[in-house]
């Protein structure tokens, strides 16, 4: 393995115990380790010098006055955390799932004693900070003509309901061609949610199955389709109550998937055509041969219970097969989600609405992130440091994608 050549190298030169005094050295070998020491903090010390300068004019009050550089201006005025801080700290948490009391505990170790209270409120301080950019992304999410959706729960701590949790959800929507998720909270899984942020949707929209989403089908400039990974699982789940039929429809199903993977590589138009000629076949004889076969099996059955839940659905599971740009699965949106569900079990709950709120815009921001491979800590850094006197009327500049890309031009020139 090739370690990375940006990192800094500490060399040690082994010289022999034999004497070799007047012998001629014919090369070296060399072996690298890949070492580690813990994060390290340190203090930033700004010495702004003082001077007096004589003044000429003879009207002045005093023959001098002090004259001193100004201070850098800092994101968050006052408070003694720098932007490297405050970024890791977000990382810490919001990519690497490392809970705030943790990362407390990790500070002290190294003799700098944070309150939670002072992290948290840097965490709530920096995302006040960065909201523009949750507007801007929120309005390149929707401009989208094709967006997957899911939802997640999440437990929040609610004043109104003392020795409990409320259950919130994150509703995630994705562009998967741009690279851009978004996650709005709401603290119910009912429609208003959906309803408020796709309002002035048009386009396709993919989902599974939750009943929620089906007030959609049907809204003007909407087309609904659904998720085959959702259909194959309940085959899956029914192997046990009617091998034979579960695994051929399971079979089938993966001859769809290998015709994907087959044609993901090539252009849409080529994409639509494969799709066309290869899966289109399979799933009119697969839709026809589920139709028979629910008739044939126990409607309590789980067998019966997935068939229809296939053919109930069969129009908007078969829909991707009609345009080159569609996905066969909603999996790119559960992909962003996974981070979310890894971070809720060490973190447990939010401690608020708010703060479930807070949450959301920052797994937005680090999903875009990672969806354009952009490191997220030296995103939120570059952006602390430039948000404030950057025009806001160009925000959406310091969005992961178009961040990254300005990146790569400088770099070319």
């Amino acid at each position: 393995m090739k370690l990375p050549a940006h990192l800094r190298r500490e060399t040690v030169v082994l010289e022999p115990e034999e004497e070799v005094t007047g012998c001629r050295k014919m090369g070296e070998e060399i072996t690298e380790i890949l070492e580690c020491t813990p994060g390290e903090l340190y203090v930033r010390r700004i010495i702004r010098p003082k001077y007096a300068m004589n003044v000429s004019d003879p009207g002045a009050e005093c023959d001098s006055r002090v004259v001193m550089a100004s201070l850098p201006e800092r994101p968050l005025e006052k408070c003694m955390a720098g932007v490297g801080l405050l970024a890791q700290i977000i990382i810490d948490k919001y990519a690497d799932h490392l809970p705030v009391n943790r990362q407390m505990q990790r500070f002290s170790r190294s003799g700098v004693h944070i309150p939670i209270t002072t992290l948290t409120g840097w965490i709530s301080a920096t995302c006040g900070l960065i909201a523009p950019l949750g507007e801007a992304l929120t309005r390149q999410v929707l401009q989208s003509g094709y967006l997957h959706a899911d939802e997640t729960g999440i437990k929040v701590l609610d004043k109104s309901k003392k020795g409990s949790t409320h259950r919130g959800w994150y509703w995630v929507y994705q562009d998967s061609h741009k690279g851009i998720v978004f996650f709005d909270y709401q603290p119910s899984r009912n429609k208003e949610g959906p309803d408020m942020v796709l309002k002035d949707f048009t386009g396709y929209l993919q989902t599974d199955g939750y009943d929620t989403y089906t007030h959609f089908d049907g809204m003007k400039g909407i087309r609904q389709l659904n998720c085959m990974a959702h259909a194959r699982r309940k085959f899956t789940e029914s192997m046990d109550n009617d091998a034979n039929r579960a695994k051929y429809a399971l079979d089938q199903i993966g001859l769809l998937y290998d015709i994907e993977r087959e044609a993901k590589e090539g252009p849409v138009e080529q994409r639509l055509e494969i799709r066309q000629r290869q899966a289109v076949p399979i799933l009119e004889s697969l839709g026809k041969w589920m139709k028979d076969q629910y008739q044939q099996v126990s409607p309590k059955s789980a067998i019966a219970q997935a068939l229809a839940y296939s053919i109930k659905r069969w129009d908007k599971l078969s829909l991707y097969a009609t345009d080159g740009i569609l996905a066969i699965d909603n999996n790119a949106v559960e992909r962003s989600i996974r981070s979310l569900a890894v971070g809720r079990k060490n973190y447990m709950f939010c401690g608020s609405h708010e703060a479930a709120k807070r949450a959301g815009m920052l797994y937005s921001r680090i999903g875009t992130c990672k969806l354009h491979q952009v490191n997220p800590q030296q995103w939120i850094v570059d952006v602390l440091r430039r948000i404030s006197s950057h025009p806001i009327n160009r925000i959406e500049e310091l969005l992961p994608c178009n961040w990254n890309k300005q990146r790569s031009e400088v770099q070319t020139d």
